[in-house]
């Protein structure tokens, strides 16, 4: 039996008491061999209608359409069932500053992607608000517009969108949009360790041979009573060094360089913290617990005249709450502008940066299992925080005159997201559940320290975990904690057992965004490339297994690999 660090069983047994009202299964399963949440002696009301597919994928991520279009490539129908409205998640959400790290592991349908974005781009109607040739050539790591191998690395969002659009127009995929997962006991239907089907909230059910789960939570793979751990392991759990709480650890300057009070009255506790900062102990270094790294949204905004809207006042604003940030902008802290990278159209991809920035930290420890109202609820208040601080930046007399006259220059781009005033329709959910399967993917693994076994597909960008928490320290002054950035020694390569539940736990199922890893592995593996490759490879291997009469476990990998291959996805190094 897997292992599982003490938090994990914490999470575990929680879900098992308070399943009906979390919304969330496989505690239950779990722990309750008796009785099955997804037993098919439930009672079952008559859907609305039945949907049925060889391959039925739930999300509509940037994965959900590589998944999609391979299927359709090997001649297998599919259904894509979308709780989105829009397709593509966070690569057509705000994140166009791609996350990179080494291009040449990206192949597939993933770089076929990016070449269409190429494409968009040498049309002069794509440049509405910059000249091409102003526009400069800034990548992480790569050119913007690297012309040797014909791709755009850095875009805006509704180009994206539009690719992922293009997809579905030229193969005639088939998506269900705003339909979302029945959670409760009647939402999935199991059988001899399969999944048969699922419902959705308005009542549709959806049966199929092979399921793929591409969202960010996780949702399907939970329902069907696969394992999955929430949180930070304990360094002790795989013999890791950056994985649990990681305090005094300094990698990217997300933190307070100079002593800064948490308390309204400065140096006075008895006044009182000051919002955002918890007063909760950080937890000793190495140790596991259940935080979540910090959520954002990633902004796109606009310094051009005729494309920008300025920042309202959001509804409770109290400038107060930013309070913080005020005291560090005092301490002489001028890196406010370092994350707003530039994108075409003179646009940014606006990222957290610094000790007080985008990134809620503390509050979305619950969203991994939250309830659909809940994780509502959390993503309004992230939105309101985040629209709080830009208007904070633009009128609040606490902000230094330099950083105030510059931010005048920004707001949110009329031509984006119209039909949500600017702002992204993607909350960046950058972990949340992650299973638990025969092999987890480790920080060593992610680091390109080992050989790991069946590859099928490659990452190759550093181990990148946000701040999970705000605290006080023992000398009475305020700190960040959870921020790591460690460079792997070179690309590696991803396991095909990550990203298939154990057989013993379902035996049709494949999970490559919420795959099995730790929580300082998946801080590397979590990339918008990296979900793309492994969406084209769970499809792959989904139509190779139904072609060989066997379960995803049993699919011999030599046939995988050679697949694979064809499709000039990168398996090694």
């Amino acid at each position: 039996m897997t292992f599982l660090p003490h938090f994990v069983h914490h999470r575990i047994r929680r879900a098992s008491k308070n399943w009906m009202a979390a919304g969330c299964l496989f505690g239950v399963s779990l722990f309750s061999p008796a009785f099955s949440p997804v037993s098919t002696s439930v009672p079952l009301v008559r859907p609305a209608a039945v949907r049925q597919a060889d391959v039925i994928i739930y999300g509509g991520t940037s994965a959900a359409i590589t998944a999609a279009v391979q299927v359709k490539k090997m001649g297998k129908s599919v259904i894509v069932v979308s709780p989105d409205k829009h397709l593509g998640g966070l690569s057509s959400g705000g994140l166009g500053f791609t996350d990179t790290g080494n291009k040449e592991v990206i192949g597939g349908l993933a770089r076929e992607f990016y070449q269409r974005l190429y494409q968009h781009y040498q049309q002069p109607a794509s440049w509405q608000w910059q000249k091409k040739e102003e526009y400069g050539n800034k990548g992480q790591g790569t050119p913007a517009i690297d012309g040797s191998s014909r791709t755009m690395w850095i875009f805006e969002p509704h180009a994206a969108e539009q690719v992922f659009e293009d997809f579905v127009k030229e193969y005639k995929l088939t998506i269900y949009r705003d339909e979302w997962l029945d959670r409760s006991p009647k939402g999935l239907v199991k059988r001899n360790g399969a999944i048969q089907s699922f419902r959705t909230l308005n009542g549709n059910e959806y049966r199929g041979k092979m399921f793929i789960d591409v969202t960010y939570e996780g949702d399907l793979m939970a329902a069907a009573g696969v394992k999955y751990a929430v949180g930070r392991e304990a360094n002790s759990v795989y013999g890791e060094k950056w994985d649990g709480v990681q305090t005094e650890v300094f990698q990217h300057g997300h933190h307070f360089k100079t002593n800064v009070s948490p308390y309204k009255i400065a140096g006075d506790p008895k006044s009182g913290l000051l919002p955002e900062v918890s007063a909760e102990a950080p937890g000793e270094y190495g140790a596991g617990d259940d935080k979540i790294q910090a959520y954002c949204f990633r902004m796109c905004l606009s310094n051009h005249p005729d494309n920008r809207v300025p920042f309202a006042k959001p509804a409770g604003y109290n400038a107060d709450r930013y309070e913080l940030l005020a005291r560090v902008f005092a301490s002489g802290w001028r890196e406010t502008f370092n994350k707003y990278d530039p994108i075409p159209n003179r646009k940014t991809d606006t990222n957290n940066h610094g000790p007080f920035s985008t990134d809620y930290i503390g509050k979305n420890y619950d969203y991994p299992e939250a309830t659909y109202e809940r994780r509502k609820a959390i993503i309004k208040d992230h939105e309101l925080y985040q629209k709080g601080l830009m208007y904070f930046l633009q009128n609040d007399p606490r902000v230094p005159a330099d950083v105030h006259e510059k931010m005048q220059q920004w707001g949110l781009p009329k031509d984006e997201f119209k039909d949500n005033g600017g702002w992204p329709h993607q909350l960046y959910i950058r972990e949340a559940r992650r299973m638990i399967s025969d092999f987890v993917m480790k920080e060593a693994d992610a680091l390109g320290k080992t050989t790991v076994p069946e590859p099928v597909g490659m990452g190759s960008y550093a181990l990148d975990a946000h701040n999970a928490q705000r605290y006080v320290k023992k000398d009475g002054f305020v700190q960040n904690e959870g921020d790591i950035g460690v460079h792997p020694d070179k690309p590696y390569s991803i396991a095909y057992k990550s990203i298939v539940p154990k057989e013993s736990e379902c035996k049709n199922l494949f999970v490559p965004v919420c795959l099995s890893s730790t929580h300082i592995a998946f801080g590397s593996i979590r990339m918008e490339p990296v979900f793309m490759i492994l969406g084209q490879s769970a499809a792959t291997a989904a139509v190779l297994a139904m072609q060989n009469n066997v379960t995803p476990q049993q699919l011999p990998y030599a046939t995988l690999e050679k697949a694979l291959l064809a499709d000039k996805q990168r398996l090694t190094f």
